[in-house]
């Protein structure tokens, strides 16, 4: 059985729209019977790889999540006095390396040097695709199936060790993910909210126009979200090949868990927030989310204080019945002015 980190992890937004649905309002869910918001793992995961957090602990270790890659390729071959014709050919034979091309366009012509898919490229990878674009330019001839080797089964990445990737067309280069993450909920039922605005014209003097220069109208809303992070510690380890990168990984994931926000209107509600309760678990039984606290939605003024009491009484309550899941755990309770993050991050790494 692998080692298993799991993470639990309170954290109180005001009125925000984090993540919306393809209508633009605060993505929602039901539990317990009971309208909750939602902010999607994929919105969560985004906002942690690119955030300043993940780039300054992992430089040179995090990958690139594109269907441009051709493109790019592309341009630095025309930089480097490829020719049109070459550059364009040579581009999207390395290009569909990763992923199926897109149909050619008369339209735009550079269309067909993007593939169909996202394509993750690990660290490694791209350097690999520089050199080879080094080495054509030098050459000036078309690359062999030797130097189209560029998939890389060993790397070093540590956003694709963790949420994985999958490549359709070479599956034996999948890496599986070793980071499972939740869609936060919130603990409590909610009514998603209108906002009305209006924005002046500056220059609108007033003297025949009194209106708004525009109306519009955004939706919100504002909760204590529950969110359940699962890692396979083994499998990070042997995603990754190296336990010191590995260590840094989970360091620099519990610590964007914790701080960063998802990036969605942002600006109009300056919503960043601190996670209020972490419960970290190391231990090698089979995981589970305590969400089930929250069936029974929490009510009330001290909605953040009941979400915990029902977190830990319902950690009790499973291992009374099924034993104990985790070996040690570790808690931060910025309510309670109790346990700290960086005690968290030491637990989970050593």
């Amino acid at each position: 059985m692998s080692n298993f980190i799991q993470l639990h992890l309170l954290t109180s937004y005001p009125p925000s729209n984090l993540n919306r649905d393809d209508l633009g309002r605060p993505k929602t869910a039901i539990m317990g019977g009971k309208t909750r918001l939602r902010v999607s793992s994929q919105s969560l995961k985004r906002a942690w790889r690119t955030s300043s957090i993940f780039s300054d602990a992992l430089k040179g270790h995090i990958g690139t999540r594109t269907k441009t890659m051709g493109i790019e390729v592309y341009e630095a071959l025309k930089s480097k006095g490829v020719a049109e014709n070459n550059a364009k050919e040579w581009a999207r034979q390395i290009a569909e390396v990763f992923g199926k091309g897109k149909k050619a366009n008369a339209a735009n012509p550079l269309d067909e040097l993007e593939i169909e898919q996202l394509a993750h490229f690990s660290t490694e990878e791209k350097t690999a695709i520089d050199a080879l674009v080094d080495k054509l330019a030098t050459t000036k001839a078309a690359p062999s199936a030797d130097d189209l080797k560029l998939l890389k089964k060993k790397h070093t990445a540590a956003d694709i060790a963790m949420f994985g990737r999958m490549l359709a067309s070479a599956p034996a280069f999948n890496t599986e993910a070793a980071v499972q993450v939740a869609h936060a909920v919130t603990v409590h039922d909610v009514a998603v909210e209108d906002d009305y605005f209006t924005a002046v014209d500056d220059l609108n003097k007033g003297d025949e126009d009194m209106g708004a220069a525009h109306i519009g109208e955004t939706e919100f809303g504002a909760g204590v979200f529950y969110l359940y992070i699962c890692i396979n510690r083994d499998l990070l380890l042997e995603n990754m090949g190296d336990k010191t990168l590995a260590d840094k990984a989970i360091a620099a994931l519990v610590e964007a868990a914790a701080k960063v926000s998802p990036s969605g209107k942002q600006n109009s509600f300056a919503s960043r927030a601190y996670a209020s309760y972490i419960m970290a678990e190391k231990g090698e039984q089979q995981p589970r989310s305590l969400s089930v606290a929250f069936l029974k939605p929490a009510h009330g003024e001290d909605v953040l204080s009941k979400a915990i009491d029902a977190i830990v009484t319902k950690r009790a309550n499973m291992e009374k019945v099924y034993g104990q899941c985790a070996k040690a755990t570790k808690t931060m309770n910025a309510e309670t002015g109790e346990g700290s993050l960086a005690e968290i991050i030491t637990f989970v790494t050593e």
